[in-house]
């Protein structure tokens, strides 16, 4: 397990990305629902999502940083990996914070047209679910975060072992 920050051994980083994703998802369908219907509400939800987004995906990515800092041994895949999953997310960060403060002056009106939000929501929503799908793969493959029975650690290095070999060359006798 390469988790640095763990509560009873679990690492806190996955329990706190759903926060995030929820909230950018929520500010896309807001917008998408305002650009519909040009009601408030949804241009307030699709700020507040935004808002709460940054937030809390600012809070999720100290104990990630962490994790890859301290914990991902150096020159490895993962680190290499964890790298560009963490950028992709400073990336989608980069996006609502910029919904956001272009929008939070129109929380009580006037109107305000929600193509570049919409945009930018989209966009952030994407890189997000290309970055989890980097973070799923720090989990499944390099096993960022779990914690391996003596057992399933063995197993591995047998996968592992035969793998290798499958992928030698084979050489002729000469």
């Amino acid at each position: 397990m390469y988790s640095k920050i763990a509560v009873a051994g679990h690492p806190i980083h996955p329990m706190l990305v759903a926060f995030p994703v929820a909230f950018y998802a929520a500010s896309l369908a807001g917008f998408a629902v305002y650009a519909a219907n040009g009601h408030q509400f949804w241009l307030n939800l699709a700020i507040a999502g935004a808002i709460a987004g940054s937030g809390s995906a600012i809070v999720a990515a100290l104990p990630g940083m962490i994790d890859w800092l301290f914990g991902i041994p150096r020159q490895s895949q993962a680190k290499i990996l964890g790298l560009t999953h963490g950028g992709l997310n400073v990336t989608a960060l980069g996006l609502f914070i910029a919904t956001a403060v272009l929008y939070v002056g129109n929380w009580n009106g006037p109107s305000a047209d929600a193509t570049l939000g919409l945009a930018l929501t989209a966009a952030g929503v994407a890189v997000t679910i290309a970055a989890g799908a980097l973070g799923w793969t720090l989990v499944q493959t390099f096993h960022v975060g779990v914690s391996l029975t003596d057992e399933q650690r063995r197993d591995e290095d047998i996968v592992h072992m035969h793998t290798c070999r499958m992928r030698m060359p084979h050489r002729r006798a000469s």
